[in-house]
């Protein structure tokens, strides 16, 4: 429980939120450019017609996207046990506190849907 009374404790708990957002939007997108570089030294090589293999490349990517995804859905967690040991008088009033966290479950829904859809590429 704070004893603060300073709103500025739920203004940092909420830029760590978001500051973890970034974080796992960095993984994620770097996650897909490990994925995708495999593809594209494959192509380079002459072996575009070969049939999709998922070597070291696709695994680490995939790996990278669900950290990725992972930290996001995290740091939800970690905010909301965050705000349940504030007080009242420390969230500003009026203020909106659902934003961030909807933004991260969106973010940490997209990884698990770009993982999906590298597993399932070959099939469309």
């Amino acid at each position: 429980m704070s004893d603060l009374n300073d709103p500025r404790v739920f203004f940092a708990a909420e830029r760590t939120l978001l500051a973890w957002n970034r974080t796992a939007l960095t993984l994620m997108a770097f996650g897909f450019v490990i994925e995708r570089s495999g593809q594209i030294v494959r192509n380079i090589g002459g072996d575009a017609g070969v049939p999709l293999s998922r070597g070291a490349s696709f695994w680490l990517g995939v790996a990278l996207i669900l950290l990725g995804a992972l930290c996001s859905a995290l740091a939800v967690v970690q905010f909301r046990r965050v705000l349940s040991t504030l007080k009242p008088v420390e969230i500003p009033y009026g203020y909106r506190m659902q934003p961030g966290v909807v933004v991260n479950l969106l973010v940490a829904l997209a990884g698990v849907a770009l993982c999906a859809y590298l597993f399932l590429e070959p099939l469309l």
